[in-house]
């Protein structure tokens, strides 16, 4: 177990490297256009971003890490499946939320 001041420290410093990165680029650039070629590649952070936070949940989802749970599995293929037809992400995720929650309440 860690100690309380240690603890602490980590936190403050986690929380002061998060404001170093924000301020880095909202204050020192905010007020500047930034180029076309930052614009189009930040376009795409959303798009990386959330399959990578997704993905492992998916693919490592039992217990032994050896591969995917069929539920999950199902929730993913729906939510994408969604995502693609609609083009909207509110819509894809709320579904692959609820087929998730009853798949999981169903099959356990």
């Amino acid at each position: 177990m860690i100690d309380k001041g240690s603890l602490w420290f980590i936190i403050f410093a986690l929380g002061i490297g998060s404001f170093m990165l924000r301020f880095s680029f909202l204050g020192l650039v905010g007020d500047r256009p930034l180029p076309a070629w930052a614009l189009r590649y930040l376009r795409y952070t959303a798009v990386a971003i959330i399959p990578a936070l997704i993905a492992p949940m998916v693919a490592l989802s039992n217990e032994a890490n050896t591969g995917p749970e069929p539920v999950r599995l199902i929730a993913a293929i729906v939510t994408f499946s969604v995502g693609a037809w609609t083009r909207n992400v509110i819509v894809a995720i709320c579904t692959g939320a609820i087929t998730l929650g009853l798949g999981l309440y169903l099959f356990g």
